[in-house]
């Protein structure tokens, strides 16, 4: 079950856009002078911006000069060499070929509104006035144009005086700006006019822009470059933060601290200290530094879960009434607190499971991945059997950021080379998004180091393999292999499963908001009103309810309920334990889900699935089981007659369904039982075994 290599996109459907204007030599003047409206004016919107030209190309100094306005800005030949040609839609073939949608603006014009009416439109080739302002789709790009009204944009000298502008104008114009900024072009704007006016409030803001994209250590370097006044509260707390997250733990305090003066950040700033109090395992003064966060904001969300936490057993890890070292294998997990993602939470019992049917303190110590592996912690590890590394995405590089790692075990390279037991990587995931990146060289000294030292490294699906592979020396590819996520084998592992006699007829409807941006782009809207399309249909055969791993996925159900009128109960997953998780997904009928853990969770416990498709990570699953039809693009332009046509067939013949999942497992259950042998000799041992008996 091995599929072949995909792009990201290509598992996505998410829709390439591109802007694109056809310049000849007399048009570079214009076209800086577009360029400027368009940030001006969509200062959220950064979409790659072509620059067509025919002949020997643009003077080296205009190339310069576009480069400097527009961070994604790409020269190309045109095919016919000039604009003043006659318009022809084969002019901009060189574009259609590597963009879905292509917005074509004229460099005599500027912007002067919302694009977003242009950027959501999915049909056809569509002319707006006034110039030659164009919406090509690729795949219409033989039919005639149809005229579209006016768009935003203007061929009035006056209105193109207004973004005359000089760089340093333009760089402080786009900072003054309200709403909220594209990453590329509050880094590209906000980065030289930091550096020329040295301004506190505009290096806040741009190292906000590189958190928010991963970039710690650039966030750092700018904020380490300017004086921030004592009493400004807000750059300290966005400095601190970028700290924590490079490991730079004292510097972060002394920032957070003077955070914590102004009322207005000290919830936040408290809750970030309590967060590095309680990653070096101090629990008395995390909950310290979080009980003052909740008396300067009771609603601080960071603060009160930061108090949970710490809070008896910190972070839901189990007490102290453990077995004996010698008899047990130290565990490696994230271990998702009350309230928090139920995927996530049901994960480190779904691992232990595939070692045998005591999940408990008796036989596992529990190591959070997120706080810091210490001294101490290697004294703990190196006396126990073995080292379980999984499951889950931990491979993910914005998720509890560390410097000394890169994804979400906090551990130091010079740590990891002592560990002296076995290293067993168990069902782990490659789970950047499309468009998300690594910091890539530390991050992969830290995988190739853990590789080396694994004497098991498994990962959960082949498109992580893939991903893994291709950063590692070709001499460690072999080393890394399939484990399927063991949720995916649930009525295999769990003790005394039984499929249930009768379902309940419901439908099951999970949606995902984290780094929704990435999730959706320009698509969310249509995403929503073709979702509201297929439920309407389904409800008709089934109630549908919404499943919430975490308190954000109820969005879905109050923006039905605004944007279309539909209202559907709400099932709060988060709020479940592990056996609730498991009994609400087995006695439905179907499951259609965005989280991953919303598809392999009901999977492995035989309950049919559709998976709406927004990270490549959810196709990587169906490429595996060979069930690519089980999932569908959040873009697809027909996704509402798609998943209700999909949804109604799984539904007709719902037994063969079942029956069909059921096979599906035993697939991945051969995997899984191949592996465990391996891992008992590993071990040296022959008595524990994944615990159930297979459920058919």
């Amino acid at each position: 079950m091995t599929p072949s290599p995909m792009t990201a996109h290509s598992l996505t459907g998410k829709r390439r856009i591109a802007f694109a204007a056809l310049v000849g030599d007399d048009d570079v003047p214009g076209l800086l002078t577009l360029l400027r409206s368009l940030a001006l004016s969509n200062p959220g919107v950064c979409e790659d911006f072509i620059v067509l030209h025919g002949g020997a190309g643009l003077p080296p100094a205009s190339v310069d000069r576009v480069h400097a306005l527009h961070p994604r800005v790409e020269l190309r030949p045109a095919g016919t060499g000039s604009r003043r040609d006659a318009f022809r839609i084969r002019d901009y073939d060189t574009v259609l070929r590597d963009y879905d949608t292509v917005i074509v603006l004229d460099p005599r014009t500027v912007v002067q509104g919302d694009l977003g009416a242009l950027l959501r439109l999915r049909e056809g080739v569509v002319a707006f006035t006034p110039g030659d302002t164009l919406v090509i789709q690729r795949d219409h790009a033989e039919r005639d144009p149809e005229p579209g009204g006016e768009a935003p944009v203007s061929d009035s000298e006056d209105d193109r005086s207004t973004y005359e502008l000089s760089d340093a104008e333009l760089h402080a114009a786009y900072l003054a700006l309200n709403g909220t900024p594209h990453h590329d072009l509050i880094v590209h704007y906000g980065t030289p006019h930091v550096a020329r006016t040295g301004d506190v409030e505009s290096a806040r803001r741009v190292a906000l822009a590189h958190i928010g994209a991963g970039e710690f250590q650039e966030a750092a370097d700018l904020l380490g470059s300017v004086r921030i006044p004592v009493n400004e509260a807000w750059p300290h707390e966005v400095y601190g933060h970028a700290l924590m997250s490079l490991s730079r733990y004292e510097e972060a305090e002394a920032q957070l601290l003077l955070a914590t003066a102004a009322p207005k950040r000290a919830a936040t700033a408290f809750a970030r200290l309590a967060q590095i109090a309680w990653i070096h395992g101090d629990d008395a003064t995390a909950q310290r530094h979080a009980v003052n966060g909740l008396s300067a904001d009771p609603t601080h969300r960071g603060a009160r879960q930061m108090r949970g936490r710490t809070t008896g057993a910190p972070g839901g890890v189990p007490g102290p009434r453990e077995g004996a070292a010698e008899d047990q294998l130290a565990h490696v997990a994230y271990y998702m607190p009350q309230q928090g993602n139920a995927g996530d939470k049901l994960l480190p019992e779904s691992v232990r499971l595939t070692f045998g049917p005591d999940t408990g303190p008796r036989r596992w110590h529990s190591i959070h991945a997120h706080r810091l592996f210490d001294e101490a912690a290697l004294e703990r590890v190196n006396a126990r059997r073995g080292l379980v590394i999984g499951g889950g995405g931990l491979f993910i590089p914005d998720t509890a950021p560390n410097g000394n790692s890169a994804w979400q075990w906090n551990v130091p390279d010079a740590l990891l080379d002592r560990i002296d037991v076995p290293v067993l990587v168990y069902a782990v995931g490659f789970n950047a998004f499309d468009g998300q990146s690594y910091r890539r060289e530390r991050f992969n000294a830290s995988l190739r180091r853990l590789v080396e030292r694994s004497a098991f490294f498994g990962l959960r699906n082949h498109g992580s393999i893939e991903k893994v592979r291709a950063l590692l020396p070709a001499g460690l590819h072999e080393k890394v292999r399939f484990q399927p996520c063991p949720t995916t084998v649930t009525r295999q592992l769990v003790e005394g499963w039984t499929d249930p006699a009768q379902r309940e007829n419901t439908i099951l409807i999970n949606a995902a908001y984290d780094r929704a941006g990435l999730r959706f782009g320009h698509d969310y809207g249509h995403f929503l009103a073709e979702l509201a399309k297929a439920i309407r249909v389904l409800g008709g055969r089934a109630e549908v309810k919404c499943v919430a791993h975490s308190l954000d996925d109820e969005r879905i159900a109050f923006d039905l309920r605004r944007e279309h009128g539909i209202s559907l109960p709400v099932i709060p997953m988060y709020d479940s334990g592990n056996d609730g998780i498991r009994d609400v997904y087995a006695r439905t009928k179907l499951v259609i889900g965005m989280r991953g853990h919303a598809g392999m969770i009901p999977f492995g416990c035989g309950t049919p699935i559709i998976s709406l498709i927004s990270h490549p990570k959810m196709a990587y699953f169906l490429a595996d089981i060979e069930r690519p039809e089980w999932g569908v693009s959040v873009h697809d332009k027909n996704l509402g007659a798609v998943l209700t046509e999909r949804a109604l067939g799984l539904l007709d013949d719902h037994a063969a369904s079942v029956a069909d999942v059921h096979g599906r497992q035993r697939e991945l259950w051969k995997v899984t039982q191949t592996n465990a042998a391996e891992l008992r000799a590993i071990l040296g041992t022959t008595t524990e075994t994944p615990a159930g008996s297979p459920a058919g």
